[in-house]
């Protein structure tokens, strides 16, 4: 390992370590623009100048690596110096060109506050400028209803241009031009189309990318800054939610290596406007087809005396996406002393569960796993729309040419290539008789790993595909010790806590499949709804339905009584990820007017039942929950689910599998859930983003 002399310490770093790397481990900070850590290295900017002995001129010690520096005459490390009198001189005259044609607009500009630049040109500019002629501008792009553009401000430090070419894997950003008509563009002229672009609002370290629905809306001094967990799909991606006078002004990532790193998807970061329209903030009751305002004292008496009177085999309990922890578990206690088994999570209608074994629920080879994989099946899957964070991860780990990628269903655009194997579950048997080029890949890999998605999971024969999934990953070498590659990709933030609960139908129960359909025979008395709004189809029949949720959406469209609870930025609680890691979310703003916590509202209707829970607070539910589920404890925490589960599925029988192509697991990214339905951002990114149907390009096939 190399050693080195900086700034008259001695300290020893890695091979391949850069010289701006090695100074901030021995303690010393270096100014950058153009140098992130998870981006090529584009050495554009030159503010990272640092003198290294021997050397006729400051180097850029983003782009020299520690293995090319000499050592002394008799041998003596490497001597670098970050605040000599010529280092100092070169940053100033490095931060003097970079502010040449840089408008002041520091008083009205968005990232105020925020703004690398203001601050290294308060730390290691000088106090004046011997610029005078007049600044060059540039013409602001319209790249889309998410970002914002001032590109007069624009250093060409190419972080965003490097994201969406590297990260993201949609080339629509570039550089173009030379000299002062250099500027940064889409190629075509037309909006971004990344699930991930507005990652490049974060990279940008000055005001020339800009949060477009944010714009001019607070100082970021001015807001309260809270921490918690997305719930826009099943990855659990760490954020911060940023509010001011009780309203939700932005949600930004937090770095989570083991997650999300940090980066987050378009529909998690500007979501917020959505948290604050069609909201329910009320109770109301449904009379002569009509909904009226009710008191929560009227309301949960009428429920509490529907429940009473309706026959167990005739009632019902959906649980929602974007449930937490606590609610799930104080609706089972709910539902298990009433004795009603017809109770599930699995709203989309997919047949994983738990009486299969845990690992046949998880995501065993967790999301850091990918980073180790060197060949993964998507059965069924799209990661680009199911969990766009981690797809990310996938397409880094292919770029690196460590893994190749294979597709059994609907053959859309990943962002990297992958061999389409087939359309259908039938398919797999060309992996079975390598048939398929991709066989070869698979049996070779030592980290093979196997992702089927809800497409595959749903409608007739997809416990054959489950099954059939076993086998592969039995055959293939993908259980083994120290490694599990056989991978559930949710699409849901509650699935794997209601799983784990145990939320799906008891002995003789019902799924979710055939609750709606008794529902709508009329072969239903009692229908309890929390959150549930994706499998609301049309009309349900006599069935007296209470919707339990945030949003006026398509559960309290046909709800008979609307109990109002709170979003997920409104309450304190814990999701479970879908790689089986608990998580708290924090809340950052109180539910509006009279709507209330979830688990409350559940521990008030048991009042209202004469048999009320055995808590009253929080923490008091958290005790009882970590009593009977000990995993929920564990925040953070991983426990590996037993093999042995998955290779008891592998030995069942199955029959023919399915020649029916699987359909695109989802058709709108931009409009899955409830707070997604009622954002104009979310609606004006479904409006113009490109059909499934075309390729990126716009052809089609």
């Amino acid at each position: 390992m190399p050693k080195l002399n900086i700034n008259g310490t001695e300290i020893e770093v890695e091979n391949g370590t850069t010289v701006l790397q090695a100074c901030e481990q021995a303690g010393y900070e270096i100014p950058r623009f153009c140098y992130h850590e998870r981006l090529s290295i584009a050495g554009n900017c030159r503010m990272c100048l640092v003198d290294v002995k021997g050397m006729p001129k400051p180097i850029a010690s983003c782009a020299m690596s520690v293995n090319d520096l000499r050592p002394g005459p008799e041998g003596e490390p490497p001597e670098i110096n970050t605040i000599t009198a010529p280092v100092k001189k070169a940053r100033e005259g490095v931060m003097e060109f970079l502010l040449i044609n840089h408008p002041l607009d520091c008083p009205i500009c968005d990232q105020g506050g925020e703004c690398d630049l203001q601050d290294q040109a308060m730390a290691y500019g000088d106090n004046s400028s011997r610029y005078d002629e007049n600044k060059r501008a540039v013409e602001d792009k319209n790249i889309g209803p998410l970002i914002k553009t001032h590109m007069t401000r624009c250093i060409h430090c190419t972080r965003c241009v490097r994201f969406m070419t590297e990260i993201a894997g949609v080339e629509e950003l570039g550089l173009i031009g030379r000299g002062e008509d250099a500027e940064i563009t889409t190629y075509l002229e037309k909006g971004i189309t990344s699930e991930l672009s507005g990652n490049v609002i974060d990279l940008c370290p000055v005001g020339a990318l800009t949060s477009k629905p944010f714009a001019f809306t607070a100082r970021p001094w001015e807001l309260n800054k809270t921490e918690s967990v997305d719930v826009m799909d099943a990855v659990g991606s760490n954020i911060r939610v940023d509010s001011r006078s009780g309203e939700v002004l932005r949600i930004m990532p937090r770095n989570n290596d083991s997650i999300n790193e940090e980066w987050i998807s378009d529909k998690t970061r500007f979501i917020w406007d959505g948290l604050r329209t069609k909201r329910l903030d009320r109770p109301y009751i449904r009379e002569d087809e009509d909904l009226r305002e009710a008191s929560w004292d009227e309301a949960l008496a009428l429920v509490a005396s529907k429940m009473t009177e309706a026959l167990p085999r005739k009632s019902a309990m959906i649980v929602g996406d974007m449930a937490t922890v606590e609610e799930i578990y104080a609706l089972k206690l709910i539902a298990d002393s009433l004795d009603w088994k017809n109770i599930d999570c699995r709203q989309d209608g997919t047949i994983v569960n738990p009486n299969l074994g845990r690992a046949t629920t998880l995501f065993n080879s967790t999301i850091e796993g990918i980073d180790q994989a060197d060949a993964i099946l998507l059965f069924g899957a799209n990661p680009r729309y199911d969990a766009p964070v981690l797809n990310a991860r996938i397409r880094g780990r292919w770029a690196a040419g460590k893994v190749k990628v294979g597709i059994i269903g609907a053959n859309e655009d990943l962002t990297y290539e992958a061999e389409h194997i087939g359309t259908s579950p039938a398919d797999l048997s060309k992996l079975d008789h390598g048939s398929s080029g991709f066989a070869e890949v698979m049996r070779n890999a030592e980290f093979p790993m196997i992702i089927i998605g809800s497409a595959a999971l749903k409608g007739e024969g997809a416990i054959n595909n489950l099954i059939a999934a076993a086998k592969l990953a039995k055959g293939y070498g993908a259980l083994k010790q120290g490694w599990n590659g056989f991978n559930i990709m949710h699409q849901s933030a509650s699935r794997v806590a209601g799983l784990e609960i145990g939320f799906v139908p008891g002995d003789g129960g019902q799924s979710t499949t055939e609750i709606m359909h008794n529902a709508k025979n009329d072969q239903l008395e009692f229908l309890y709804l929390l959150g549930a709004d994706e499998m609301i189809t049309g009309d349900l029949g006599n069935t007296f339905v209470v919707y339990q949720g945030s949003h006026g959406d398509k559960g309290a469209a046909i709800a008979d009584v609307i109990l109002p609870g709170s979003a997920y930025t409104e309450k304190n609680g814990t999701f479970m990820n879908l790689e089986g890691r608990p998580q708290h979310i924090n809340r950052a703003i109180f539910p509006p007017n009279e709507a209330k916590e979830d688990w409350a509202i559940l521990r008030a209707l048991s009042a209202a039942l004469e048999n009320p829970l055995s808590f009253n607070n929080l923490a008091q539910l958290r005790v009882e929950l970590y009593k009977s589920n000990p995993r929920f404890a564990a925040l953070n925490q991983i426990e590996p689910a037993d093999q042995q589960e998955i290779i008891r599925l592998a030995s069942r029988e199955i029959n023919n599998l399915s020649e029916i192509p699987l359909e695109p697991s989802m058709s709108d990214f931009y409009s899955t859930n409830p707070i997604a339905r009622a954002s104009k951002v979310m609606a004006e990114m479904s409006a113009m983003k490109t059909p499934l149907t075309e390729k990126a390009t716009g052809t089609h096939d």
